[in-house]
């Protein structure tokens, strides 16, 4: 059996990896800061499934937390052969209405969480000839819209540059950009929900069965829905200062409430 590592595993895009990695006999390590719901979770997939599935229990606010994800994926002893960056949340609030430690915090698990584990992910991988990384950021890395998405602006364009560097060594990396997901996420942010239209959703194990697909192509950029990949074509013919207030409106309507 492989083995994939998924970070914030306990909910959303997370949770839907691990049960479809899962489903396909893969070992997990499951990570996350809620070590109750870990070993939930580990317990589920393990009963249902017939997997391992290790808990490891880190914040990735924090550089311990990082180091010990880092050093999970440079064993050479039970590698990780795909890995899942997917914790991440968004701070309720435009530019200056967020604290500036909340939006460091933000850079932290969304840039250099991503940086230091993808690196120590693709070091062993490199030297096997073989694996896989999957970066979710999001639409959001197209648009205009204050730290978020410059965040995942950075995650799109640091995970495409690698892979281009890598190309060649077995070692595939591909940015996720997914639009709404049905998750935990904007609860957890204190942002309403209601005003965002029923056809802008998307499921998260669809989410993943596209992801998983593109990665398996050779993808380096996935953006799972042919609604959203309409709308980014459009976003990207669109002049800069239209597009900048067409989504500071957008966001106003359809962000946190």
């Amino acid at each position: 059996m492989t083995t994939a590592l998924i970070t914030g595993s306990t909910a959303g895009i997370g949770a839907a990896f691990a049960r479809r990695l899962a489903g396909d006999g893969r070992n997990l390590v499951l990570v996350a800061r809620d070590t109750k719901r870990l070993r939930e979770q580990a317990t589920e997939l393990h009963d249902r499934h017939g997997i391992e599935a290790e808990v490891l229990t880190a914040d990735l606010s924090t550089d311990g937390g990082i180091e010990a994800v880092e050093k999970r994926l440079a064993r050479r002893r039970d590698p990780v052969d795909l890995l899942v960056n997917n914790a991440g949340f968004g701070n309720k609030g435009r530019y200056l209405e967020v604290p500036v430690a909340d939006e460091l915090t933000m850079l932290k698990v969304h840039c250099e969480a991503v940086l230091r584990l993808t690196s120590a992910a693709t070091e062993t991988m490199r030297e096997r000839g073989r694996g896989g990384v999957v970066n979710v950021a999001s639409v959001a890395a197209f648009l205009p819209r204050g730290t978020y998405g410059a965040s995942k602006a950075w995650v799109v364009q640091f995970t495409q540059g690698a892979a281009k560097d890598l190309a060649g060594s077995g070692v595939r990396l591909m940015a996720l950009c997914p639009g709404f997901v049905r998750t935990e996420f904007h609860e957890r942010a204190g942002m309403g929900t209601d005003n965002i239209p029923k056809w802008m959703w998307l499921d998260p194990d669809k989410v993943v069965a596209a992801a998983l697909a593109d990665l398996a192509r050779g993808r380096t950029l996935s953006i799972p829905d042919p609604r959203y990949k309409a709308l980014m074509g459009v976003a990207k013919l669109a002049p800069r200062p239209l597009l900048s207030g067409v989504t500071s409106r957008t966001g106003r309507k359809y962000g946190p409430q």
